[in-house]
C-alpha cells in the first residue's frame, strides 16, 4: 500500500500547528519516530527545535506515566473526566516541584524540595 508523502506532510503540519497553538509553547526539542515527513515539517515550523529520533528518546516522558499508573491502580482508575484533570494536574505539579521547574524550594536539597515547596505554598495561602 502506497501512502502519499504530500498527504502525510499535510497531516503532520496540521498536527504540529494545532499542538503549538493549543499549548502556546514553542518547544526546544521534539521527539518523534523516523517518519520521512517530520524533518521537513519541523524545519519549516520549528527551525530552532532539536528533532530527536533516537530509539527510547521518550523514555523519560513515559517513566512519568508509571508513577501515575501506580497511584491510580488501587483506585481502579478515575470514573470522571473532572477527577482525571485534577489528579493529573496535581501529579504534574508534584513532579515539576521535584525537578525544580518552579522558583519554589530551588535552594533546598532534591530530597527535601517537595516538603519545602509545600511549606512555602502554605505560607503564601
Amino acid at each position: 500500500m502506497f501512502v502519499s508523502q504530500r498527504r502525510d506532510a499535510k497531516a503532520a503540519r496540521r498536527f504540529f500547528q494545532k499542538a503549538i497553538a493549543e499549548t502556546k509553547v514553542t518547544p526546544a526539542e521534539v521527539v518523534t519516530d523516523k517518519a520521512a515527513t517530520y524533518p521537513v515539517v519541523l524545519d519549516e515550523l520549528l527551525p530552532a527545535a532539536w528533532h530527536r529520533t533516537e530509539q527510547y528518546a521518550n523514555n523519560h516522558i513515559e517513566a512519568d506515566h508509571g508513577r501515575l499508573k501506580a497511584r491510580l491502580g488501587p483506585m481502579r482508575g478515575l470514573k470522571q473526566d473532572r477527577n482525571a484533570r485534577i489528579v493529573i494536574a496535581g501529579h504534574a505539579l508534584v513532579q515539576n516541584l521535584r525537578r525544580g521547574h518552579y522558583e519554589l524550594a530551588v535552594e533546598a536539597p532534591v530530597r527535601q524540595r517537595l516538603a519545602v515547596a509545600f511549606d512555602e505554598l502554605a505560607l503564601a495561602i
